[in-house]
Order: C-alpha cells, then structure tokens, then sequence
C-alpha cells in the first residue's frame, strides 16, 4: 500500500475546507440524493461525498457504509485529490500498488473498484470527492462517468449555498449585534440627554420672566429660539428612540377593534386643531391584527399629513379595503406633496424631503422610515404618490394573521 503524497497547497486547501463548516455537520437530503443517484447511475454498492481533512476522511454524505470517517492514509480520496482536474478509476484495486495492501481491499474486500472526482472549489482546492465504490472489478461507461461529473458539480455548488447562507446567518447575527447595541445607545442617548434639554426649557422660560424688561425684544427673542431647538431636539429624540423600538411592536399578539374607534384615538392624541377636518372609512370594518404596530403606522401618517399641510383647511381622507390576506389602507391629505425628484427616497432613513412644516419646522426623516419598517415587518408593502402643492396618497397594506 502506498499512503497518498500530501498536496502541495495542502495548508491552504485545509483553510478553505475549514471555511465551509461543514465538517461534522448533521447529513442532508440535499446530498444523500446525490449519493443516491450515483450509485443507481454507476451501479455500484457504495458512493460517498468524502472530505480529506488533516488526518482523516469525513464523509457528509455516504450510501452503502456505516462509518462516518476513516484515517487518510486508508484513503483512495486523498489519492484523488492530487490531480483535481481528472477522476481517479481503480478498475480493480487488487492489481493497483496503490491500493492492493489496503485493509478496504485485503480485509474487508469492499474496495475492489473506485471511481472518485475531485470536488474543487471556486479557488482551484480539491476539498474531497464524490466517489462510488464496490466489492468487484467494474468499468464505467463514458456516460455513466460524464453523469458523476455533472454530480460532483452539483455537490460543489450546494458547498457554495451553504457557506454562503452560513456567512449571512453570521452577518445577520453580527447586524442583529449590532442593532441591539445602537438601541442601547439610543435609550442612554434618551435618558441622559432629554432631562437636560427639559432643564434648559424650563430655565428658559424663568430666565424670560425674570428679565422681562430689562432686555430689549431681539434679545428676548433669543429666548425663544433657545427654546424652539431645545424642543426640536428632544423630538429627534424620541423619534431615533422610536425608530430603534419599533421592532418590539412586531411581537404583539393580535386584537380584534373597529377601525374608526382605533383611528379616533389616535387624533385625539395628536390634540387636532379645529382647522381640521378627517373623513374615516364608511364600512368602519372589524380589524384583527397587531393593533400596536398599526397605531404606530397611522400615528406617524396622519401625523405627517398635518404637519405637512399649507392650507387654511387641513382635510384627511382614510379608506380601508380587504380581502383573504390582506388589509389595505389609503391615507390622502391635501397638503403641500412631495416634489418628484425626492418621492423615490422619502422611506430612507434619515433622508427628508427638501421642504419645512407648517410650523416652519424641518423633519428629521425618522418617521417614513420607521412606518415603512413596520409595515414590511407585518408581511405588508407601502406606496406613496403625490402631486406637489395639491395632495399626498399613501397606500399601505398588512398581511392579516394566518
């Protein structure tokens, strides 16, 4: 018996085995059907997808034998793997030098006829081989070696998904990391900074009556602008707050509610201004959904219609839709609408509109964004279309619970 050289790239193409993970792995449909359908095209006992290791083969997927690895030296793998852009065929291992001492050949006489193909990565490194093995001298015919090579193709490919959709689950967990540690930040940005800005509102306010008089108007007018950014930030504020939170929304049980009562509370707690007027939804239809993410929704919408809203009469319009799946709302105000060159990014974070509130007052662009979030997280997809100056529609739909 001859033991297998080692490869000359042998620490690098260790290095891209260990990077699949796969090692040790739990087997899989995907590959047994692969081995299985090798054996019936070649006819043969055995067929395994076996990776060379340091110092021994693993098999990730094996028909026909009940060990899950052996050492390298016993292997015809390691063989094959030294000449990656060519099969390895044993037609009968008895009268190979190679293979005629080793103990799968004279002991357990399962190892007379071998035919491996070096399963190869994107790099160029022979990881292993898909290989199919029987007890008796056998030759295969160019079709049946051709359909073995299509096989060990696709095995390289499930190699790629896999590794693939292991480095997104690692990028998802260090993003999810990552998320969690700005809504930490955002709770010690809101504790720590909203007390002082309250502070500073209210010495504000005393420093006007106390020196009432004694300055003239453009100082005292400093005042109020002092106060007017004190409130500003402490919105922005609460909306990064808001943004970073709105995902503990998801995870509320569904509630059964009328619409029209649901979307009453919500203006009330807006403290609307005689100066408008909302039409809700005719049908006033029974909901069944998650009621605070939804809140959080319209909260946010019709919020935004009144602030963005130029004319003497603020008029809202909500309609509501459904059918087996879906909820659907539209929201139409006759605001000031979004100019065409900025619709296309009104959802994205921290972008704006080039435009102030009736109150002279810019946005922050938390809010679409956080709105948008929610919906998605709720199996939904939000629209918006607008005529600039005449009015703003936004359509928005929610999946109802399965």
């Amino acid at each position: 018996m001859i033991t297998a050289a080692i490869p000359t790239n042998e620490r690098f193409r260790l290095q891209a085995l260990k990077s699949l993970n796969i090692l040790d792995t739990e087997y899989e449909k995907e590959f047994d059907d692969i081995t299985s359908l090798a054996t019936f095209i070649c006819g043969t006992e055995i067929a395994l997808i076996s990776l060379i290791d340091k110092d021994r083969q693993w098999f990730k997927s094996k028909q026909g034998l009940k060990v899950s690895e052996t050492h390298r030296d016993f292997s015809f793998c390691a063989h094959a793997i030294l000449d990656p852009e060519n099969p390895l065929i044993v037609n009968d291992a008895r009268k190979d030098e190679r293979f005629r001492d080793n103990p799968f050949t004279q002991k357990d006489k399962i190892g007379i006829f071998y035919a491996g193909i070096p399963l190869v990565d994107k790099n160029g490194f022979a990881l292993g081989t898909l290989c199919v093995i029987d007890s008796k001298p056998k030759e295969l015919s160019e079709r049946q070696l051709e359909s073995l090579k299509s096989l060990a193709n696709q095995v390289t490919i499930l190699f790629e998904l896999n590794k693939k959709n292991n480095d997104l689950e690692k990028f998802q967990r260090k993003l999810k990391r990552r998320n969690e540690s700005l809504k930490d930040f955002a709770r010690v940005i809101s504790h720590d900074l909203k007390m002082p800005l309250a502070n500073i509102i209210s010495t504000t306010d005393l420093l006007k009556i106390i020196l009432n008089g004694k300055l003239d108007k453009e100082s005292m007018e400093y005042f109020d602008y002092i106060k007017t950014s004190s409130f500003s930030m402490s919105n922005y504020i609460s909306d990064v707050l808001g943004h970073y939170e709105s995902e503990s929304l998801i995870n509320n049980k569904p509630e059964t509610f009328y619409l029209n009562d649901f979307l009453k509370e919500i203006v009330a707690l807006l403290s609307i201004k005689p100066d408008f007027t909302i039409h809700y939804p005719e049908n006033n239809p029974i909901l069944e959904c998650n009621r605070l993410a939804l809140k959080q929704i319209f909260f946010n919408l019709i919020g935004n219609s009144i602030k963005y809203n130029d004319k003497d009469q603020i008029v809202i319009c909500i309609e509501a839709n459904e059918d087996e799946k879906f909820y659907y709302f539209k929201i139409t105000d006759n605001g000031m609408g979004i100019p065409k060159d900025e619709i296309d990014t009104i959802f994205d974070l921290f972008t704006t509109a080039n435009m102030v509130d009736r109150n002279g007052n810019k946005g922050n662009g938390i809010g679409l964004s956080t709105v948008k979030k929610l919906v998605e997280k709720l199996n939904g997809t939000i629209n918006v279309t607008s005529q600039e100056k005449v009015q703003t529609t936004f359509d928005f739909c929610i999946q109802k619970p399965i």
